[in-house]
């Protein structure tokens, strides 16, 4: 009976120490992959690239420009448009050598470009002040022309994509030839192929996730309304 006992007493102790074993082990393990989940979460977070880096290099040459004109609260806005157009890249990123009546990117100095980026801007501006249309107007007619904000002022004054829908419509009817998405009918924006329908909607997500201090910002009734 005795002999049985410590049998089983050493049994039960090796049952025990290889538990002990087990768990820390576990414990290990737990603590390892824990440890590798937060370096890689903090290499992730270290690695991402700012998507707007390369508009915001040129943030003080916007606003300088913008200053001449009394008009750099829309700092963020010229920004913005600038990531639409561009992504900051190239010898036009405004891309404003047409709103000068040249052909696309005959501009190849980005001074120059902001140059003419920001008169074109004010012109719209101006001209939809005038008009009396709303703040999203202004930043589709950056796209589609000033003839958009007349059209606009003769519809309600509030901009929609539909109301872009059709102004593109009616210059694509103009010129079919030049205005076809370059015949590719998987295009999103055919057959609306003058300008970009979207382009407000894309403009304003663009203002809405720049985020830094030192570029004046505007309010949510100034980039949607008439608030300007």
């Amino acid at each position: 009976m005795k002999r049985k006992r410590t049998r089983f007493n050493i049994t039960f102790g090796i049952a025990t120490l290889f538990f002990i074993c087990v768990m820390i082990l576990l414990f290990h393990t737990i603590e390892q992959f824990l440890h590798s989940t937060k370096t890689t979460t903090e290499t992730i977070a270290e690695t991402k690239v700012d998507s707007f880096a390369d508009v915001k290099k040129y943030s003080s040459l916007l606003e300088d420009e913008l200053e001449k004109y009394e008009l750099e609260e829309y700092t963020i806005v010229l920004l913005s448009l600038m990531q639409q157009e561009s992504r900051g890249k190239g010898g036009d990123p405004m891309q404003s050598s047409e709103s000068a009546g040249l052909a696309p990117n005959t501009i190849t100095d980005p001074k120059e470009s902001i140059k003419q980026g920001v008169k074109h801007f004010r012109r719209v501006l101006q001209y939809g002040k005038k008009k009396d249309v709303d703040f999203p107007t202004i930043i589709q007619s950056y796209n589609m022309g000033i003839g958009y904000i007349h059209y606009i002022a003769k519809n309600g004054g509030t901009h929609s994509e539909e109301l872009a829908k059709s102004f593109s419509m009616i210059q694509v009817k103009k010129n079919p030839k030049l205005y076809n998405c370059g015949g590719d009918k998987d295009n999103f924006r055919y057959p609306y192929c003058y300008g970009d329908f979207t382009y407000t909607t894309k403009v304003t997500e663009n203002i809405e996730m720049i985020s830094n201090d030192s570029i004046p910002t505007m309010s949510t009734e100034q980039i949607t309304g008439k608030a300007f």
